[in-house]
């Protein structure tokens, strides 16, 4: 066999290997979505998007609020979660010669191993019982901590990718290091941390354990911030563990517009920063 087609066979077993890595990967993801498609899609009509849950034992229904709910919780989680993660990336990336970015690289990558049970007693202790009621806001808060270090520690990677160049050229021009940053750093990294964002909103948005100490869950309309609030996941769950067949429907029927919301945002982001990464003028 000749050297060129030793390199040829060698790089067709390569190619066939990383494809079936790419394979095992997928597969799963592939199964568990034919699979929901498969149990879900016969629960799915428009009551389930527009009424509320019917009473025990009653069959119908649907998990209009519960929907609405995950969406707010959502909002609540990103006002708290994404500001305090990008500016604390932009420091822990910025920060230069001194112990504290490392300290806090640290404890943030502590809490990212903490588990979400243990962030829901922790919002369940500061504010649940201080408030004396379950409520959005500390569901909401405790979405927000677990996102905090996800998208702190994707924003200080993108910081970091940034070109040197860049910061020099725009500070040797005299321009403030304030808006080198604003101007020059956030917007190159941009669409890295659109999309680490959008990981973070979607690694919440499936949490039960921190809802069930915090959000606790509610049969009706969202009545307020201050209130308990009903959720997809804490919906799926009491629906899951139900003796009630129509029941279990439905919490397929919710594991998929729940996946398919996860789907659509992560969808969303990937259009909505295609084109950008650019420095502004």
């Amino acid at each position: 066999m000749t050297e060129l087609a030793r390199r040829r066979l060698y790089d067709r077993v390569m190619r066939g290997l990383a494809g079936a890595a790419a394979g095992v990967v997928i597969l799963p993801l592939v199964l568990i979505l034919i699979f929901l498609v498969y149990r879900g899609s016969a629960a799915l009509n428009l009551d389930f998007f527009t009424h509320l849950p019917k009473p025990v034992g009653e069959p119908g229904g649907g998990m209009a609020n519960a929907i609405v709910g995950t969406l707010i919780l959502l909002a609540i989680a990103s006002a708290v979660g994404l500001p305090l993660g990008i500016f604390g990336g932009l420091f822990l990336a910025e920060s230069r010669g001194s112990r504290l970015p490392w300290l806090v690289r640290f404890l943030a990558d502590v809490l990212n191993g903490v588990p979400s049970i243990v962030i829901g007693i922790f919002a369940y202790t500061l504010l649940v019982l201080p408030m004396r009621r379950f409520s959005a806001l500390a569901g909401g808060i405790a979405l927000g901590v677990i996102m905090i270090p996800i998208v702190l520690r994707t924003t200080e990677e993108l910081v970091r990718l940034v070109p040197a160049s860049l910061r020099e050229a725009a500070l040797a021009l005299g321009v403030p290091e304030w808006k080198v940053i604003l101007r020059i750093v956030l917007p190159t990294a941009r669409a890295g941390i659109v999309t680490g964002a959008m990981v973070a909103i979607a690694r919440v948005a499936g949490e039960t354990a921190p809802l069930l100490f915090t959000a606790f869950g509610n049969r009706f309309w969202h009545q307020g911030i201050d209130q308990p609030i009903a959720a997809l996941p804490i919906q799926i769950f009491a629906y899951a563990i139900s003796p009630f067949e129509d029941w279990h429907r439905q919490a397929w029927a919710g594991a998929l517009v729940l996946i398919a919301m996860v789907f659509c945002v992560s969808l969303v982001a990937r259009t909505a920063t295609r084109g950008l990464g650019r420095p502004t003028r």
